[in-house]
């Protein structure tokens, strides 16, 4: 009979075996970091991962790859992202050697209106049908990239989507579990089934998937250029299928549609320069809470433990009170962004933390005093030294449902996200910018690059980026080991869209976190349930400061792959 002694030490061996096969030690760790010396694509698709090194490999740089490969995504992954939603970018661009941030978001319908809704009845815009849906941005944003950065025709660009997208390609498992989640919600309209399923069904994993329309799509852009997107037939389509099930978006709406170029904004963290895109995404948000926990000594605290996690969800509660209440389209926004980021600013916020217990509700900064004036993730980087971080979406995964006829894509529901609330920042108004989650980010050190990164999925979105940069500044965690780690998804905040925050939220803790640094957290009153996602999709590189070679990282959690050449 084995004693019970006994079955702790094999219990401790195994561990110590196990970890022993992880250069680290890192029970987490799931592999090594993938490197390369000319050349690194890292994806939520391997076959989308692989088209990019090809785009690389024949003459074309970091951007057109980047370009290809969102392209074969929103074929391979149209349960996160698609040509009927949006898209941001931070490049850097090794000939100048500075970031450039691309906004490619789409504005509400011009003929729908704040009061319509209230003469409806509706007190939230819905997430699914024609009323969320939001000019698609993405095409746009592939073309601004290209026309300023890109070296290869459009036509060569997405040629290998186009034929994936005639001959098929095999499903991965992932994805086939969230395209059959993702079916019945949208089924009720027009285009979805008939485009979008197999006889109504989702395509298994390891099934061929075509997309004959898709084909077709991405061929008149590659040939006839952006306007054929946005000016001509399938602007037409577009508006013509809107009209006609009750919807607002119009030929004209398409027509009007532009992306803008914007500065990416910075902290600089324990020196470590860390870069977002200005609002109306929330890519400030993560650079609050780096803010906030700069204030604390977080590296003595150690990985997992009940002060770091209680740090991280108080510094989290406090950025997205002020994400709640200030976080919009810029022509819109009462505060500024330099103030919401600033180091006093942090200060203060963080000043409001109890180490000892969770608060269950916190106040939005002091708009006086700051008063100054389901998603992929994709990162490449080339031989001449650029590098892009992108990131694209639906919204909700697949999107509205709204799916026009022989187009073979999925118009977004980003307009969910507006408020209805008459005065907020984000309210809704005609021809403006909702509200958005998706960010791409990317680390500069002493005026170099250093990391291109994203991690997908809504919310998480700004917390993942701030655990990804604590686990690599303050507990010295290498590039895979980051993305690894188990990670903190708090949610019940209070929303852009109008909900408070009432009782400190949950936090939803990923495996991996001790059973006793739960038991303190419960005691200081968080509220906390395990292995509740999404915990995002995480990829990145990082050009190496010293040997100048390229390291990928990929999401242990998804489908992707970080490869190189």
């Amino acid at each position: 009979m084995i004693r019970f002694s006994a079955i702790i030490f094999l219990v401790a061996w195994s561990n110590f075996i196990l970890a022993a096969d992880r250069v680290t030690g890192k029970m987490f760790a799931t592999r090594s970091e993938v490197m390369a010396p000319s050349a690194m694509a890292a994806t939520s698709h391997p076959l989308a991962t692989q088209i990019a090194l090809e785009i690389m490999r024949n003459g074309g740089n970091a951007i057109d790859a980047a370009i290809a490969a969102n392209a074969a995504l929103g074929l391979m992954e149209p349960t996160g992202n698609g040509i009927g939603g949006d898209l941001y970018a931070i490049v850097w661009d090794a000939k100048s050697g500075k970031l450039y941030g691309l906004n490619g978001s789409g504005r509400s319908p011009r003929s729908l209106t704040r009061e319509w809704f209230e003469q409806n009845d509706i007190d939230k815009i819905p997430p699914f049908g024609p009323l969320p849906v939001s000019v698609p941005g993405a095409v746009d944003g592939w073309f601004m990239l290209h026309d300023r950065f890109g070296t290869l025709p459009m036509t060569r660009i997405l040629q290998p989507t186009i034929d994936y997208a005639r001959n098929g390609h095999p499903v991965h498992e992932t994805i086939a579990y969230y395209w059959g989640k993702s079916i019945e919600a949208r089924a009720p309209y027009p285009g979805f089934i008939e485009q979008m399923t197999i006889d109504g069904r989702a395509p298994n994993a390891g099934e061929l998937w075509k997309n004959p329309n898709l084909a077709n799509t991405l061929e008149t852009i590659a040939k006839e250029g952006r306007d054929a997107f946005y000016k001509g037939d399938i602007a037409k389509v577009i508006g013509e299928y809107m009209q006609a099930n009750d919807g607002f978006l119009s030929y004209e709406d398409m027509a009007a549609h532009t992306g803008n170029w914007v500065e990416p904004v910075s902290v600089n963290y324990r020196g470590y320069d860390v870069w977002e895109l200005p609002p109306n995404g929330q890519g400030i948000a993560a650079l609050q809470i780096l803010g906030i926990m700069e204030q604390f000594d977080v590296a003595s605290m150690g990985f997992g433990s009940a002060d770091y996690i209680h740090l991280f969800l108080e510094a989290k509660k406090l950025a997205f009170e002020d994400r709640a209440r200030f976080y919009a389209d810029p022509e819109y926004m009462d505060v500024s962004v330099a103030r919401l980021v600033s180091e006093d600013y942090a200060a203060k916020r963080a000043s409001l933390i109890d180490m000892s217990e969770a608060a269950k509700t916190f106040p939005h900064g002091d708009p006086e005093k700051l008063r100054d004036g389901d998603t992929i993730y994709l990162t490449t980087a080339d031989s001449q030294g650029n590098m892009v971080s992108l990131i694209q979406s639906n919204y909700r995964g697949m999107g509205s449902g709204m799916t026009p006829p022989g187009l073979g894509f999925v118009l977004q529901d980003r307009g969910e996200l507006f408020d209805l609330q008459a005065g907020h920042p984000n309210s809704y108004e005609p021809g403006k910018l909702p509200f958005h989650t998706i960010i791409p980010a990317f680390v500069t050190k002493d005026g170099k690059p250093l990391i291109s990164f994203g991690l997908m999925g809504g919310g998480m979105q700004p917390q993942g980026h701030a655990q990804i940069v604590v686990n690599l500044v303050d507990f010295k965690m290498g590039l895979q080991e980051a993305g690894d780690a188990p990670r903190i998804h708090h949610t019940g905040s209070s929303e852009p869209t109008g909900e408070s925050m009432t009782d400190g939220g949950t936090a939803n803790l990923e495996t991996g976190i001790d059973y006793e640094v739960i038991r303190e957290l419960m005691k200081r009153g968080h509220n906390i349930e395990f292995a509740h996602g999404p915990y995002g999709g995480f990829q990145a590189i990082m050009k190496h400061p010293e040997y100048g070679v390229y390291i990928g990282a990929s999401e242990s959690r998804k489908d992707g792959q970080a490869a190189g050449y």
